[in-house]
């Protein structure tokens, strides 16, 4: 296999006349990047000396004809570096980060380049073309080799149609089923470590990047070609989807740079989590002024609205639920109420379902100091778009939650775009659900709080798939692209032997203690809540803890993590400090280090799994105790169990 794996290069440097060999640095110099150009660009990234992965055929595939014997000789070659620090305008994981590189360009004759940037986190190249006339992009080539040994998690798709909503797959590496369609972020994991993730940034006016099965040691670059036809019939939320397709990826200005694809490596759990290469290589914030996009917590009545109790009007869609979900808001301090799918037909954003009076709603939701959203299908919205904004803007709407893309194609793509920026200009933001993976837009335009792309809670209504093992790897696969609207903290909990998909009214898998840590665990500047406002003062006390956690943090650490088992993830703001802890379906006990915070003694407020959580997970406990910086914390997780706490200086 280590011999079949060095062939390209061995042959490259010694057959070829023009072979030229490069190498890159990273910064604390464990990293090291080989680039080798003849009759193509071929890369091996090191670690160490050692190789950790390889990957070939580096090129684009284009309406411009090259010479065979001028594509890949080299004009010029230019060096630099960087070492800043990036304060980010919406702090999803932290108030500063680092940025800090070795870069190297490779500039052709042929009015191209590609650009190889080297983190101490990891590798990314990107592309440049600089021609007068436009371009059409037939392919762009990547194979990317496995070692014998290689594992990798990922999700896969039938056709590029998708909602990014399947299972997490795990499988070797090498040998994934020819034409099969992975999409990213792609997990591999190395026999005996590191990790290497793969994905992409900056993803703008292009196609999102696959990865396609070759029967094989390698996986080939793939992206969705431009739509000719999309379908116009059959279930409004399914309509506009790819047809027919055409032979190329995109139509692009000839001047101009790709997408990075990224190759982060980690040598643990922890490496995963800390590594920001996707926000560090997006475009800067398209944004002067920031200071109005308000991060929060959001009510919304999709699931909950048939579930609310103890009152006297028909709960529904309809002006007094509205007014019942805004008051619990204004009562709370929660930002946001959500107008999920069934405000209005999905067809016609202009015109509430009888019963509702959005304007009268919005005026009462400002008086209590309450933004109101509104879900929006995409193609209504498309359809509709200057009538829409004038109507939302009409009555106060302060952010949309798009749906039902379900494509990364190239005018996909620049549709995000759009409507990231004319959200930015009405002041609003925006929560893209059926959507293909963070690349860094929400860096481009922080108003694009989070996105979906992943099986979140409202899963648990149709099928077992969001259980704690899928909990304990959306952190190190899903959460390495971005922020998530996974919509943690329901109070309805389950056990893994009594749990059921019921679709009107999901119970969340694992415990109470559980459910909460999730707000903790998973990031997201704007974090849903599933149930009803009547479940929610219902719970009077978890309902108190839940209110004191933020949506934005100025530190992230995970403190101990094994993929798919458990998480102890630890987030500050200010001097304050929030863990959420969860486990699989296995209990245990974790012994927790404090040796993180600053000397001092501190208090700790904390909800963890009551004594009868296994059998009843809604049993829970609130403790409230004292401890000195560096002093162990024992946690006592039950199956499926979590452990959620407050931590704060002692007075």
């Amino acid at each position: 296999m280590k011999k079949h794996l060095l062939l390209p290069i061995i042959l490259f440097a010694t057959l070829s006349a023009y072979a030229q060999k490069y190498e890159l640095l990273s910064p604390d110099g464990k990293l090291g990047t080989e680039i080798v150009i003849a009759n193509g660009i071929n890369v091996t990234l090191k670690k160490e000396s050692k190789a950790v992965i390889n990957f070939r055929n580096l090129s684009l595939e284009t309406d411009k004809k090259v010479a065979d014997d001028k594509k890949y000789k080299v004009a010029k070659i230019i060096r630099a570096s960087k070492n800043e620090i990036i304060k980010p305008q919406i702090n999803e994981k932290a108030d500063s980060l680092l940025n800090s590189y070795n870069e190297l360009e490779i500039r052709f004759k042929e009015s191209y380049s590609i650009t190889f940037r080297l983190f101490n986190e990891g590798l990314a190249y990107r592309f440049s073309t600089s021609s007068k006339d436009s371009m059409t992009i037939f392919r762009e080539n990547l194979d990317i080799v496995f070692e014998a040994g290689d594992s990798a998690r990922f999700l896969s798709s039938a056709t590029f149609n998708s909602a990014w909503e399947t299972p997490y797959e795990h499988e070797m590496a090498a040998g994934i089923t020819k034409g099969k369609l992975c999409t990213l972020p792609f997990l591999v994991e190395k026999a005996g470590g590191p990790y290497v993730m793969i994905t992409e940034a900056d993803l703008s006016n292009y196609a999102g990047l696959w990865l396609k099965g070759t029967g094989n040691e390698w996986l080939s670059a793939t992206n969705p070609p431009v739509p000719a036809t999309l379908t116009h019939s059959g279930s409004i939320f399914d309509q506009c989807q790819v047809a027919t397709a055409r032979d190329y990826i995109a139509r692009v200005k000839g001047t101009r740079t790709y997408p990075w694809r990224i190759f982060g490596v980690a040598d643990n759990e922890t490496g995963l989590v800390a590594n920001n290469m996707v926000y560090l290589l997006a475009s800067p914030s398209a944004l002067a002024d920031a200071s109005w996009i308000r991060p929060g917590v959001v009510m919304f009545d999709w699931w909950a609205k048939s579930n609310i109790y103890g009152v006297d009007f028909k709960a529904g869609i309809n002006t007094e639920t509205a007014k019942y979900f805004i008051d619990f808001c204004a009562q709370h301090g929660f930002r946001y109420f959500l107008f999920d799918d069934g405000w209005c037909p999905e067809e016609d954003l202009l015109s509430p379902r009888p019963g509702l009076d959005m304007a009268e709603v919005t005026a009462y939701a400002e008086k209590k100091g309450v933004d109101v959203m509104l879900w929006v299908l995409w193609h209504s919205l498309q359809k509709q778009w200057d009538e829409a904004f004038i109507q939302f803007r009409k009555w106060g709407i302060k952010g949309i939650k798009m749906d039902f893309m379900n494509r990364d194609d190239q005018p996909m793509v620049e549709f995000y775009e759009k409507v990231a920026g004319k959200a930015a200009e009405e002041k609003m933001i925006v929560d893209f659900h059926g959507a293909y993976k963070p690349c860094g837009l929400s860096r481009k335009f922080p108003n694009v709080l989070t996105r979906e792309a992943l099986i979140e809670f409202e899963y648990n209504g149709w099928t077992q798939y969001d259980s704690p093992v899928h909990h304990n790897l959306l952190p190190y696969i899903r959460m390495f692209a971005g922020g998530m609207d996974y919509i943690p903290a329901t109070m309805r909990n389950s056990t893994k032997d009594n749990f059921r998909p019921v679709g009107d009214y999901p119970m969340g898998q694992g415990t109470r203690a559980h459910a909460m840590a999730l707000w903790v665990v998973l990031n997201s500047p704007l974090t849903m809540l599933p149930d009803s406002p009547s479940d929610y003062y219902r719970e009077k006390e978890c309902t108190e803890f839940i209110t004191r956690l933020p949506v934005v943090w100025d530190e992230t650490k995970l403190l101990k993590g094994k993929i798919a088992q458990y998480t102890v993830m630890a987030r500050r703001s200010g001097k304050e400090w929030f863990i959420g802890a969860i486990t699989d379906w296995n209990k245990r006990t974790i012994e927790l280090e404090t040796g993180f915070l600053a000397p001092g003694k501190y208090r700790v407020e904390a909800i963890e799994d009551g004594i009868n959580a296994d059998t009843r997970a809604e049993d829970y406990r609130k403790v409230v105790s004292t401890f000195r910086a560096g002093d162990a914390l024992k946690l006592h997780l039950a199956s499926g169990g979590g452990w959620v706490a407050h931590i704060y200086p002692e007075k």
